[in-house]
């Protein structure tokens, strides 16, 4: 087996995508001996395992300089003292669940004190169970699977052994969080590839999330998502932060989640990106049946539910149906009169949904459509292209709501009853022949076509409808249109390239054109013909 040293050394100059797929692979040969989910949370919840422990260390290091000087008593106790670290951010992680003891007894070698070998699984397990217990914000998130008779011991040594040799950058540990939670999205996005349509359910891809954010601006407030899977809209809101210098504080997220394993998911993940994952609440849960946060008004909210949802807990009486009650086989149009009760008086929103919620109107729908437009809470709709879902080529679309369109601190235009439609169905670029994503350009310019229709401070010059792809529709011609909402019916056909070749010359030409190509015909044909005569 590779030295550690030498190990490090390879991976302190290898490149992030190199980094990254070398783990993959390491964390690829537990597969096979048991379900893809199951999987998903032995390699996540080691990444997890591997970044408290880190941050932990850390966090130890500081409080040895900030102590320099000081008796040694003094400070082998402050080292101990859980408050020195859950104070500055930072878990509490007891011995048993360091990383250090962890790497040191994975080849099943006598743990600590004279008791008996263990196996990694169970060291691992009892190292989830004790940070559990010792920091309440965990209670019940981590998993402890760790220790099965299905998960091979011997492979699960190999990838701690190989998480405790990688240096990330070389850097030492204070770019742990950074790194490890470029790991952890690299981990879930290979996840949902790998899982198919079903990957889909816990998460959305990072270029429409970003575009999402990028349209939203959240700079600060209460950050929603009724359907948040493995919390991706709140790790893109707090790069928009990042990206922008501000306090990645000024945002405080709230989400529910309904698949138990997915909500550990988000649990961790949030964990690792050093957001406060209180606003999940303690366990997951059905948002329709048991909204969690009944009382948090939403400056924004951000979401991907499910589409088409049949099976969903419907009561007809519920007071989020201000504008009519959604059918009983298809939650679409629930979802977003939930998101909509969410908001503040100032509050927007961005939902992802299906194509089909533009225009259809069985059950009701399309009244519910048109009672919203009426109120003049829908701001904006884009189509998107397909394939930006790996596991479906089924394109959707973003519903965009706010509460307050009228100029002032949302922005300098004055947009009620109107609604701005883009159609980017042929924005992007293909990766491979089954999945599609956008380039920052084309963020930058779907985002700013919004900025500029609503004149923001962070817009790019002014709006202007362009044929093709934008246009800022009025109410009456969204009337006019039975207000069905696909952008293709506002925005009409780009405009035709000026041809600027003047006609003479394009004659010329296609005549000389035309004639080469007459010419190799007749030698083709030639050519055949004496190949034909051979055979004859």
């Amino acid at each position: 087996m590779t030295p550690p040293k030498a190990k490090a050394a390879a991976m302190a100059t290898s490149s992030k995508k190199e980094l990254h797929d070398t783990l993959w692979k390491a964390a690829d040969k537990l597969r096979g001996s048991m379900s893809a989910s199951q999987y998903k949370d032995v390699v996540l919840g080691i990444v997890f395992l591997k970044y408290v422990s880190d941050a932990f260390e850390e966090r130890r290091e500081q409080i040895r300089e900030e102590l320099a000087g000081e008796a040694e008593n003094f400070v082998s106790d402050t080292l101990e003292d859980p408050d020195e670290y859950v104070g500055n951010g930072v878990f509490w992680v007891p011995t048993n669940a360091r990383w250090s003891f962890i790497a040191r007894h994975a080849k099943g070698m006598e743990a600590a004190g004279g008791q008996e070998s263990k196996s990694v699984g169970k060291l691992i397990d009892e190292a989830m169970a004790t940070l559990m217990k010792q920091n309440e914000s965990l209670q019940g998130t981590l998993p402890t699977i760790f220790g099965r008779d299905n998960i091979d011991q011997r492979r699960l040594g190999e990838l701690i052994d190989l998480f405790n040799s990688v240096r990330f950058t070389g850097e030492g540990a204070t770019k742990a969080r950074d790194l490890l939670g470029e790991v952890y999205e690299y981990f879930l996005e290979k996840f949902a590839k790998a899982e198919g349509k079903r990957g889909g359910e816990f998460f959305t891809p990072p270029v429409l999330v970003r575009t999402l954010v990028e349209i939203l601006e959240p700079h600060s407030g209460r950050v929603y998502d009724p359907a948040c899977g493995s919390g991706g809209m709140f790790v893109q809101a707090e790069k928009f932060l990042e990206r922008h210098k501000e306090d990645r504080d000024a945002i405080v997220v709230y989400g529910q989640e309904s698949i138990e394993e997915t909500w550990r998911l988000a649990k961790m993940n949030l964990a690792i990106h050093g957001i406060d994952s209180q606003g999940l609440g303690p366990r997951w849960g059905d948002t329709f049946a048991r909204d969690i946060h009944p009382g948090v008004v939403a400056d924004y909210a951000m979401a991907n539910p499910p589409f088409n949802q049949k099976d969903w807990t419907r009561n007809t009486e519920d007071a989020r149906w201000k504008y009519g009650v959604p059918p009983a086989r298809n939650a679409n149009y629930g979802w977003m009169q939930h998101i909509l009760s969410k908001l503040a008086p100032h509050g927007e929103a961005a939902v992802v949904m299906a194509n089909g919620t533009m225009a259809s109107n069985s059950g009701g729908e399309g009244d519910i459509r048109k009672a919203m437009l009426e109120d003049d809470v829908v701001s904006c709709m884009i189509a998107m292209p397909g394939n930006l879902f790996r596991g479906t080529a089924i394109p959707v679309c973003v519903w965009f709501f706010a509460k307050d369109k009228k100029a002032g601190t949302a922005g300098a235009n004055d947009r009620r009853k109107q609604v701005l439609f883009i159609d980017a169905r042929e924005v992007g670029h293909m990766v491979d022949r089954v999945e599609r994503t956008f380039s920052d350009d084309d963020i930058a310019r779907i985002a700013n076509t919004f900025r500029t229709w609503r004149g923001r401070a962070s817009a790019d010059g002014e709006y202007e409808d362009v044929p093709g792809f934008c246009k800022s529709a009025t109410l009456d011609e969204i009337r006019a249109a039975d207000y069905a909402l696909t952008p293709g019916r506002y925005v009409g056909a780009a405009a035709a390239e000026e041809d600027s070749e003047p006609i003479d010359e394009k004659i010329a030409r296609l005549t000389t054109e035309l004639t080469a190509a007459l010419d190799a015909s007749a030698r083709l044909d030639a050519v055949v013909r004496e190949e034909l005569g051979r055979l004859a």
